[in-house]
């Protein structure tokens, strides 16, 4: 029998012609929305029976193909092939509208669709309409709230099997991405992408309103509500609001009292990935940021931002009401709680507010008794750092502090203040006022 191709059978609904019966009645499913096939682990519904044997593969994790050039291993022997382009670089099928190149023909089918502006897959619950039957499957998970993927090693579970595949990265350690500038390694290629920008200075978001430019667009969207005022995401426990739900979840674990990101080196936990990231650079004391006047090196782009300021006297953050100016967005923000009175931080034991978290941390060590810092010389543990610092002077015969009247020198700035009113005159008053007071 000689293979022609002749369309014979066509679509009730739209019209679409098929070469082939059974083509054509899987087509129509997506009209009628019949999905025969089920999986027998999740019980999740496919239209294809080829479908459902390429799902199944989820949950034995099954990659019987793999690559020979970079040992990466695929559920089907089609993924494979697809993927064996990335090494060769070729991309056979071209776009006759826009010249535009691709490695797959599926997705030159989809590319076209920019052109045609065609959505032939349309969600069951809200009739959005999407180019990619993939977008649409995703979309309708928020609806679901369905998340098949789940992390083998801590069980947290996924919408999207790419989302779990960045997840293993925390596990694996792996960072497959690295900047050609300074070698250092993402997980991600986007955030190697946003990285770059960092060595080129490239900033092609502005606002509108102030012209102020952004590395990234979502930096500008969080600095465009900042002219809005709007706040629409609230912490339920303090009614605090926040321009975004990261910011709000950021916020919540201050409540929880939730760590979740993990130092690889000491084990120590953070409430923050950025704050675990920029800790476990103190083991690698990597500092690729240079400043140009005093050679200074730095961890963070933004801690070398902001030393520069020491250079040029830039104060760019103001108090809007007593006018003083600061280099730290941080500092000026700690500075506006003197006026309003803020206490935002707050004791679980004893209901103490503070108005730094660094406050609170440190007054929480009474009653835990916990003593973190320790004296080398004599063992003499201590709650804060400044206290272990006095302490050493003990020991060294540091006298840092000395009078400019007579040369007295002291172990504390107090006591050297306390020293200068004897000079002034100024103890004598107030030992006079304490007299007469108590005299009466």
């Amino acid at each position: 029998m000689m293979h022609t191709d002749e369309k014979l059978y066509t679509c009730k609904v739209c019209s679409k012609a098929f070469s082939h019966a059974s083509a054509c009645a899987q087509h129509e499913r997506i009209h009628t929305g019949e999905k025969p096939y089920k999986c027998n682990v999740c019980s999740k519904e496919f239209t294809h029976v080829a479908h459902l044997k390429r799902h199944e593969k989820i949950h034995t994790g099954e990659k019987p193909y793999t690559c020979k050039v970079c040992s990466i291993g695929f559920a089907q022997a089609s993924y494979l092939k697809q993927h064996k382009i990335v090494h060769t670089g070729e991309k056979p099928y071209g776009c006759k509208a826009c010249s535009k190149r691709f490695s797959r023909s599926s997705h030159l089918e989809i590319h076209q669709r920019i052109h045609t502006r065609e959505r032939p897959y349309i969600c069951e619950v809200c009739f959005e309409g999407f180019s990619k039957a993939a977008d649409c499957a995703k979309h309708e998970r928020i609806h679901t709230g369905e998340k098949p993927y789940k992390c083998k090693v801590c069980s947290k579970t996924f919408s999207r099997g790419a989302h779990l595949r960045l997840h293993e990265r925390i596990h694996t350690g792996e960072k497959p991405y690295r900047c050609n500038v300074c070698s250092k390694e993402f997980t991600h290629v986007s955030n190697l992408k946003r990285h770059e920008k960092i060595h080129t200075g490239e900033k092609p978001y502005t606002c509108g309103v102030c012209s102020k430019r952004f590395l990234l667009a979502e930096q500008l969207k969080r600095h465009e509500v900042i002219h809005t005022g709007k706040m629409p995401h609230l912490c339920e426990v303090c009614c605090k609001g926040f321009t975004s739900p990261s910011a709000l979840q950021a916020h919540g674990r201050i409540h929880t009292g939730e760590k979740p990101y993990t130092c690889k080196v000491c084990s120590k936990a953070f409430r923050f990935s950025a704050s675990c990231a920029k800790h476990e650079k103190t083991h690698t004391v990597e500092k690729p940021y240079k400043c140009d006047v005093c050679s200074k090196g730095y961890s963070e782009i933004s801690h070398l931002v902001i030393h520069q300021r020491i250079h040029t006297g830039e104060k760019p953050y103001t108090c809007k009401v007593c006018s003083k100016e600061f280099t730290e967005a941080t500092t000026l923000k700690q500075h506006e709680r003197i006026h309003t009175g803020e206490k935002p931080y707050k004791c679980d034991v004893c209901s103490k507010g503070f108005s730094q978290i660094s406050h609170l941390v440190t007054h929480q060590r009474i009653h835990t008794g916990e003593k973190p810092y320790t004296c080398k010389v004599c063992s003499k543990g201590f709650s804060q750092a400044t206290s272990l610092k006095r302490h050493e002077m003990i020991h060294t015969g540091e006298m840092p502090y000395r009078c400019k009247v007579c040369s007295q020198e002291f172990t504390q700035a107090g006591h050297l203040k306390r020293h200068e009113m004897m000079h002034t005159g100024e103890q004598s008053e107030i030992l006079k006022t304490c007299g007469d007071t108590y005299g009466r």
